[in-house]
């Protein structure tokens, strides 16, 4: 048992978790973080995540905000955009990856981020996501703030139209349970509420930034002392119609005049030609994806020098070209959200071997059969529905042997310096350290790990 091996290296009192050795501690925590997602049992689950993170915290790795960052940003733009990531399957090892190359090219400005949507079909709750990136940083020997984030906690239409308030009290509870978790960085989204029958865009918007503006004034309700959480808001979905400065006007100015908080939101999210995971052709390739960036460009500068936000935020970009990244900083963008593109990486590498990603299929196929759409290729259903192909059979993954997840990562860092160096956050690490002082919360590890 992994818990066995550590108790001479940790010491748990009231003041919290001390490391005794931390050289050995950090060779021990891929056990124990192994031991923690698979424990069956659901309340010592919750304990052993709660240690893992708090040995993390002990060694340096804290949950932080990236707000005074983006204070910054809304003031005088550093010229980078900062990419967040969302991982949806060998959490611990790509958490790894990530972070071998933030310490290589002393990157501060990177965030770890989960969606809603993934919370659910990638089986990682917000404590478990938390967990597993702090102690990925812990066992790399980082030492600095971990922007954790929960990324469109959306509220769905259709459950919203059948039970608004069953919605939203739904939303509640997952916000409640990732600041729990030590999230402190939360996207809420509730474009998909913009009624577009109404006559003026202030009414269009209304049903998004009163919602946004409720849920944002719980946030800062239940935020702990001395923590302002980051929080975004979005105004158009993603996938549909371009946004324009009018729209997020109605929508800052409705948002602003409703939300009776100290610190409203740090960004805002628009749409500007992509959608989620690509538009996928029927033989299962990509179409190329063309993007507005010069709607980007004016809404990061209408939001920033009007509003005093970080900037806009681009969504679904993980899917271009390597060659249009180095764009989004050019034009002021503040956070790009990336997801599809690792997971491809994964599943499309030749060190996965044939015989388990036609398990992971055929597992997909048994399972998801009814998620097919009319007219929808074989090609198309798989590459739209794999991402479900990472949660029910998670331990599969983490059990592939190191000979194959080891190229795997190093695919996956070649991404991420390609990433990290396009996007401008090489050498950030100063300007994050200057603006972000990390608060450390500690909390109470449950006793029942015995």
């Amino acid at each position: 048992m992994a818990l066995d091996d550590i108790k001479e290296l940790i010491s748990i009192s009231d003041d919290g978790v001390k490391i005794n050795d931390v050289s050995k501690m950090r060779e021990r925590m891929d056990s124990l973080v192994y031991e923690a997602v698979f424990e069956e049992d659901d309340e010592k689950r919750k304990a052993l995540l709660m240690l893992v993170k708090e040995i993390a915290k002990a060694g340096g790795a804290i949950p932080a905000s990236i707000q005074t960052l983006y204070e910054h940003m809304g003031q005088d733009y550093p010229g980078f955009t900062v990419p967040a990531m969302n991982i949806r399957g060998l959490s611990y090892d790509v958490c790894r990856a990530v972070i071998r190359k933030v310490k290589e090219l002393n990157v501060g400005a990177f965030i770890f981020e989960i969606a809603r949507s993934e919370i659910g079909y990638t089986k990682q709750r917000p404590l478990e996501y938390g967990a597993v990136a702090c102690a990925a940083a812990f066992r790399e020997g980082y030492e600095g703030p971990v922007f954790i984030q929960g990324d469109h906690f959306q509220l769905v239409r259709k459950h919203y139209s059948k039970d608004p308030d069953a919605e939203t009290d739904y939303m509640k509870g997952l916000i409640k349970e990732a600041v729990e978790a030590e999230l402190y960085n939360i996207d809420i989204d509730a474009s998909t509420l913009v009624d577009l029958d109404q006559p003026t865009l202030e009414e269009q918007q209304r049903p998004n930034f009163e919602r946004t503006a409720e849920l944002s004034q719980l946030i800062r309700d239940i935020q702990p002392s001395g923590v302002d959480i980051s929080i975004g808001g979005e105004i158009g979905e993603i996938g549909g119609k371009n946004s324009d400065p009018e729209e997020m006007r109605a929508y800052l100015d409705g948002f602003n005049e409703v939300f009776k908080g100290d610190k409203g939101l740090s960004k805002l999210s628009v749409q500007s030609g992509t959608s989620h995971g690509g538009v996928v052709l029927p033989d299962g390739s990509l179409a190329e994806v063309s993007i507005d960036f010069d709607t980007l460009k004016e809404m990061s500068e209408a939001s920033r020098n009007e509003y005093g936000l970080s900037g806009a935020v681009q969504h679904g970009a993980s899917t271009l070209p390597d060659d249009a990244f180095h764009v989004f900083p050019e034009v002021g963008t503040s956070e790009v959200h990336l997801a599809t593109g690792f997971q491809n990486i994964i599943y499309d590498s030749k060190h996965l071997s044939e015989d388990f990603r036609n398990e992971v299929y055929d597992f997909i196929k048994s399972e998801f059969a009814s998620e097919k759409k009319e007219g929808q290729t074989d090609e198309q259903f798989m590459y739209k529905t794999r991402k479900k192909g990472f949660g029910q059979i998670k331990k599969k993954w983490w059990d592939l042997p190191s000979e194959v997840k080891d190229p795997i990562m190093k695919e996956l860092e070649a991404k991420f310096e390609l990433l990290f160096r396009e996007l401008k956050v090489i050498n950030s690490r100063k300007i994050v350290d200057e603006t972000v002082k990390p608060v450390l919360i500690k909390k109470e590890i449950p006793g029942n790990l015995v």
